[in-house]
């Protein structure tokens, strides 16, 4: 069955990842929904690791780019070189051409390197010299993020948040968790305990089967609420797009099909919109000034909703 297949990714996800089983989900989640991810945090809490070891697992080619302040768009897209024996140019192909990129570090990298992911992220293309390439299905990106009061950081354009479908935050793992990567993983590479799972054509699969969870009509209009509650709070100052809003509805299907069912109830989009929305908002000037969490202002609008009941 698919949905075993999504446990295997899952298990197997945290055989290199040790702890935080929420965020390993969370994870395989927006990538069987086909989103792109944002992992942020402090260095050295397994961000790599973590992308890494979904990467292995899913048996997808993997394509890594380390983001730096003298990175150039050409270096992640390729460039047409003259070949002198064809006499023709020739496209060399940058690391984006594979189906799992890891973008590491992608705010040590300024905005006009990290636009060169826009057109990827969105069209599964990128366009070299005016001749444009299809990139390979599936495509996911996976970027790390290093907190913005880090040195030699820059500030992440809005259209580049709004590509990542969810954003995820580690955190530091518990002591126990801690103990185990210690005692588990001071000879061994963590990574060595991830197999291989599955494979290009079952993920396909079931990236098509969660997008097949039906959705009602009434949770389509909470859906739509919520989004326009963002648009209209007095917190903020640029609400959820049209396509953070179709992120929003893709995650929660996949929500929907891990609790074995091929209906979308409001309660799937409630737990979504904690990780979909916060990073593709923006407050405005008195929420940032009084200190307010994006986080909060989110959980606080959809909790005014009134919930539709009695859906299938």
């Amino acid at each position: 069955m698919k949905i075993e297949l999504l446990d295997k990714l899952i298990n197997e996800t945290s055989q290199g990842f040790l702890g935080n089983e929420t965020l390993v989900k969370d994870f395989v989640f927006a990538f069987v929904s086909g989103l792109h991810v944002l992992v942020e945090d402090i260095s050295g809490v397994g961000k790599t690791t973590l992308v890494k070891s979904l990467a292995k697992a899913s048996g997808l080619s993997l394509g890594r780019i380390q983001f730096t302040p003298d990175l150039l768009p050409g270096d992640i897209t390729g460039l047409s070189i003259w070949d002198p024996i064809k006499r023709e140019f020739v496209l060399k192909k940058g690391s984006i051409f594979n189906e799992f990129i890891l973008g590491d570090e992608i705010n040590r990298a300024s905005p006009r390197t990290q636009s060169a992911l826009l057109e990827a992220m969105e069209e599964n293309s990128v366009t070299i010299d005016g001749i444009t390439t299809l990139l390979p299905n599936p495509f996911i990106v996976v970027a790390t993020k290093n907190p913005s009061y880090y040195i030699g950081t820059f500030e992440m354009p809005e259209s580049q948040l709004d590509r990542f479908g969810v954003k995820l935050t580690p955190g530091y793992p518990s002591k126990l968790v801690e103990e185990d990567i210690l005692y588990n993983y001071r000879v061994i590479n963590p990574l060595d305990n991830v197999k291989t799972v599955t494979n290009k054509k079952s993920i396909i699969d079931l990236k098509n089967t969660v997008s097949s969870v039906n959705v009602n009509k009434t949770v389509l209009e909470f859906l739509v609420e919520i989004a326009d509650r963002t648009r209209n709070s007095n917190n903020i100052k640029y609400g959820l797009s049209t396509r953070g809003l179709q992120h929003l509805l893709r995650f929660s299907q996949c929500v929907a099909f891990y609790d074995n069912r091929d209906y979308l109830i409001p309660e799937d989009v409630i737990y979504s919109s904690k990780k979909v929305i916060p990073h593709k908002i923006r407050l405005n000037n008195e929420s940032i000034i009084d200190n307010i969490e994006a986080e909060k202002v989110v959980k606080q609008l959809v909790r005014d909703i009134k919930i539709p009941v009695g859906l299938k």
